[in-house]
């Protein structure tokens, strides 16, 4: 019997070795090299094997997909209204973050109506069982299995039958045939490739929990995230008790949705009004502090931004952005330095979104440049009144969308004042809140801090 012939692969731009280097001579990148089978049917020039025929786009007869309801309105609304059979989703997050404790409580929840079939790698069938019992989740269509091995995973999966597959976590898997120990990249690879086919041939949702590096990232080669349909990132600091679950990939829904759950002794819980979390305590009469709303997805939210403008004892000033890009705070300054005549040269500038979350829409311009000046001049601002809009690089105040959404928001959390841009004046309703048009920044601080 041939011997197989196995190479050194980089996962970053495929330069192949026949020896294993730490670092790649293609693309100079460090511990990007892995070992990898080269299946010996494939041969240049080989005659093609008969597949599927191309059928005309128009004849392609499509029904709604058939969706299952986590349980959890928060997860639904991540994932684009609920679990898609046959997708393939990972779930990312640092360890002990709760992303076990998350689809445990959701396999109790679907265990109702599907069958749910629980494959541990890190955990011991009875600890899984004690968690159950701590989170009140004792139900017969659940069921574990403490396996790594990926071929018994797949053999189990076909006897069962089960309508929902839970893997935890691939950083456990190994593929026999591979000689690499597990959680090397050509293993997780591999792993994650073979669910992935097996949850497209059989119709069977799989969710795949994966662990993070110390930069963020999920651990593995970055085609992991490629070959799944949807990539869920579940943040938070572990000794707080809020959590944060984003999408960054969806292929059956939006990836600007977020969902809010609080980490009890009971197991996660939903928080269905997020703008009342991200704002409470939140001080009054203070310099720096104005609250603004953000749009997650299609989901209006209202956050509070600190700024903090201070003298500097360094040669180049210090610029620190926490929740929003970095970027474009140093174009805000700019432009503050260069229309209102703040000479922030001497100053250092930090920049918090309160809460953990990330604000990447240009609509809390507005709210991040009367921040900065309230700090910088020492004046608070109003409690009641929140901004809304995108600064341009003359100074003006651009329309943003969803002016309605965020409107009723602020209303909502008992705002009685709403500044927001002239253009969107016209389109906003009475909405039983006070409705402030501005055109430019100057005329803003102006009225903002009169006398």
């Amino acid at each position: 019997m041939a011997k197989e012939k196995r190479m050194y692969i980089c996962q970053e731009c495929g330069y192949e070795s026949l020896k294993w280097m730490g670092r790649c001579p293609g693309c100079s990148q460090w511990n990007t090299m892995a070992e990898e089978v080269i299946d010996k049917g494939i041969k240049t020039g080989a005659k093609g094997r008969e597949g599927n025929t191309p059928v005309s786009l128009r004849t392609i007869d499509i029904a709604q997909e058939t969706r299952h309801s986590t349980g959890f309105n928060e997860l639904n609304r991540v994932l684009g209204g609920g679990i898609v059979k046959g997708s393939a989703i990972l779930v990312g997050g640092d360890p002990g973050i709760g992303k076990s404790t998350l689809l445990l409580q959701m396999a109790g929840k679907l265990a109702q109506d599907l069958k749910i079939l629980y494959i541990t790698g890190e955990e011991s069938i009875k600890q899984i069982k004690l968690r159950g019992e701590r989170l009140g989740i004792n139900d017969h269509n659940i069921f574990i299995l403490a396996e790594t091995d990926l071929n018994a995973m797949l053999h189990q999966i076909q006897e069962s039958k089960p309508d929902l597959v839970i893997v935890d976590s691939i950083q456990t898997v190994y593929v026999p045939e591979l000689a690499s120990v597990p959680g090397s990249v050509g293993q997780v690879r591999e792993a994650a490739g073979r669910l992935v086919r097996t949850a497209k041939q059989y119709s069977i949702p799989v969710f795949i929990v994966g662990h993070v590096t110390k930069q963020g990232a999920l651990a593995g080669p970055r085609i992991l995230e490629h070959m799944v349909d949807t990539v869920l990132y579940f943040e938070g600091e572990r000794y707080q008790s809020y959590r944060i679950i984003r999408s960054v990939k969806n292929r059956f829904g939006s990836t600007n949705e977020i969902g809010v759950f609080e980490m009890k002794d009971e197991g996660l819980d939903e928080v269905t009004d997020p703008s009342r979390l991200m704002i409470e305590g939140r001080p009054h009469g203070v310099p720096g502090t104005v609250v603004v709303c953000s749009l997650k997805g299609t989901r209006p939210m209202l956050v509070e931004i600190q700024a903090l403008i201070s003298l500097s004892n360094l040669a180049m000033p210090r610029r620190m952005a926490t929740g929003i890009d970095y970027n474009r705070l140093s174009m805000l300054l700019a432009v503050m330095e260069k229309r209102l005549g703040m000479q922030m040269q001497g100053q250092d500038a930090f920049v918090n979104v309160v809460g953990g979350l990330k604000i990447d829409e240009p609509a809390a311009d507005l709210g991040i440049v009367i921040a900065v000046a309230s700090s910088f001049q020492n004046r608070p601002v109003e409690g009641n009144t929140t901004f809304i809009g995108e600064v341009g690089l003359t100074g003006e105040i651009r329309a943003v969308s969803s002016i309605d959404k965020r409107i009723n928001e602020a209303r909502k959390m008992g705002f009685t004042k709403c500044i927001i841009p002239e253009g969107n004046k016209r389109q906003a309703k009475d909405k039983g809140i006070d409705i402030v048009g501005v055109t430019n920044i100057r005329e803003t601080l102006d009225m903002v801090f009169k006398g």
